[in-house]
């Protein structure tokens, strides 16, 4: 396969791959502009793959705060095990979520993908 004939914004050439039978990557082909259009408004409003990091690192502080604070005596140790369950199912759900995120994810492409090449076998 080439590399598109698509140029970046700072000038250089863009270097993904062309898709077949065609001299664009999906980014810069001119027949797909009203897709990209649609689908600009979604990005940042998905929460992103930076954002369940920076919760799991709180839930670690967190986690480290409690465990801290049983073994100096300031937290009863019933209480932080409890405390500490009810971190780690947060945690779950953050994990989760971003799992579920991620299946989506690729299910709108493999969507769009087969709506591309029902459209290559019908046109």
């Amino acid at each position: 396969m080439s590399l598109c004939n698509g140029i970046k914004a700072d000038g250089g050439r863009c270097r993904a791959q062309a898709m077949r039978n065609s001299e664009w990557c999906i980014g810069h082909d001119p027949d797909k502009a009203e897709a990209r259009r649609s689908r600009a408004p979604k990005g940042g409003k998905r929460g992103g793959r930076g954002r369940p990091s920076s919760e799991l690192a709180r839930l670690q502080r967190r986690f480290e705060d409690l465990a801290d604070k049983v073994l100096d005596g300031e937290v009863d140790r019933a209480a932080g095990a409890v405390a500490g369950q009810l971190l780690n199912g947060a945690r779950a759900c953050v994990r989760d979520g971003l799992t579920a995120r991620e299946q989506e994810e690729l299910v709108e492409r493999m969507e769009e993908l087969e709506t591309a090449l029902q459209a290559r076998r019908t046109g």
